[in-house]
């Protein structure tokens, strides 16, 4: 990646040309026609990539900006349907640059592959069957793909989960846990797991039934981290340091009361999913870790933390699994796809997964920032009167104008919008 920062000055008020422009020059000349759509995704190879094929199916592709990630800049292709989620993962990026953006880490890339192995007496001695023949286990998984091996990765290890007490009776779910390198894994896993089966049936004379990966991917954790001081928090209305207190007030709600810890991660899952769908990862996978991982205590809470540190800064924190890829599946099929990856310029799965952690918290606290000042509302009225403005018909130049006139009246409706258009076109 040659671009040398994130910053691109004005970029909010370009055209949709000039930003695409100004963001290829920004990293030496990105594929402009992926990134922007035009017929990235043609029809014989939509038709290739899943069944049943129509045609294709457009979101719009956003930028975020001023993103630094362990001393890295970065922009980052959004693809989402909601207002504000570009702009305020942005602007909470610029707000965190000053002070070195956001610090990230990310564990080894190891998923779970799950055997259910049915129909013994003794799961308990079934389990120390399978533990004392965990090393040719391992070997056999291993055997399946030595292009994964010879890259530094393959089946890590084996574990053996007894159940006692189920409505078929005793089970043990034997975990492999696979380092897949830069893959996301799902096919990697779910063959050696087919592979390993004959073998225990053969060694413990039970039954297996499934053999599929999780996707609470607990051991493939990403984790970003971003601290600022009050100063850089100061709004019309509002202290900085107001506006920190405020944010670890909200985000308390979310660690202890379920219900608000659903919108909370929602709201998260606002700056990660796009990034996912931009690159050809696979969202739901992503989504189904992330909740499950919020609900590993037994009570479903936030997936991130925000405290107040020494009375002078706020500090957030985010850890969920991330398991994206950088090979295999739309990644490598979908141009558009391959265009975000090189625009993201990551060289590592592991990198991807920093990154897009990084821009959940960023939303997060953008989310947080609105709730602890002026409130949601505003800024979801905001959202209904831009939705009214194009739903009557503005163009991309009469929208913003159609919003402010509507929100300054306070009558966000169809016919307010019609008037306002009406009257700009007139002048």
């Amino acid at each position: 990646m040659s671009h040398t920062t994130s910053r691109i000055s004005g970029f909010r008020n370009l055209s949709p040309q000039d930003r695409l422009d100004a963001a290829a020059a920004a990293v030496g000349g990105a594929d402009v026609a992926a990134l922007a759509g035009y017929g990235a995704l043609a029809l014989d190879r939509a038709d290739g990539m899943i069944e049943n094929v129509v045609g294709v199916f457009e979101l719009p592709m956003g930028i975020a900006t001023n993103f630094i990630v362990n001393g890295r800049d970065y922009l980052i292709p959004m693809a989402v349907e909601e207002p504000s989620v570009v702009a305020a993962a942005s602007h909470m990026a610029k707000i965190a640059a000053p002070f070195g953006g956001f610090r990230a880490s990310h564990t080894d890339p190891i998923m779970r592959g799950q055997i259910q192995i049915i129909g013994m007496e003794d799961p308990h001695a079934l389990r120390k069957t399978l533990l004392a023949a965990k090393d040719d286990l391992i070997a056999l998984a291993n055997s399946k793909d030595r292009v994964l091996v010879n890259l530094g990765g393959g089946c890590r290890d084996l574990e053996a989960h007894v159940f006692e007490d189920t409505p078929l009776g005793p089970m043990v779910v034997a975990h492999i846990l696979v380092d897949v390198r830069d893959a996301m894994g799902a096919n990697t896993v779910n063959s050696m797991a087919e592979l390993l089966a004959p073998t225990i049936e053969t060694l413990t004379g039970a039954r297996v039934r499934l053999r599929i990966l999780s996707n609470l991917a607990d051991l493939r954790l990403a984790r970003a981290e971003v601290s600022v001081p009050f100063s850089a928090l100061d709004m019309t209305g509002f202290s900085g340091r107001d506006v920190a207190h405020g944010i670890v007030e909200a985000a308390t709600l979310a660690m202890i009361d379920p219900y608000r810890a659903a919108t909370h991660n929602k709201g998260i899952m606002n700056g990660i999913d796009p990034v996912v769908i931009a690159t050809g990862n696979d969202w739901r996978a992503i989504e189904a870790g992330a909740h499950a991982y919020a609900a590993r205590s037994g009570l479903y809470r936030s997936l991130t933390e925000w405290r107040v540190k020494d009375d002078a800064a706020l500090v957030g924190t985010i850890e969920l699994p991330m398991a994206v890829g950088l090979v295999g599946g739309a990644t490598k099929t979908h141009p558009a796809a391959q265009a975000a990856l090189r625009l993201l310029g990551v060289t590592s799965a592991n990198e991807l997964g920093q990154v897009i952690a990084a821009v959940g918290l960023a939303q997060n606290m953008a989310a947080l920032r609105a709730l602890a000042t002026e409130g949601i509302q505003r800024g979801h009225m905001t959202l209904h009167a831009r939705n009214i403005a194009i739903a009557e018909g503005a163009s991309s130049h009469e929208v913003d104008q159609v919003v402010a006139a509507m929100v300054s009246a306070k009558d966000i409706s169809a016919s307010h919008a019609q008037q306002i258009l009406a009257q700009l076109r007139q002048q």
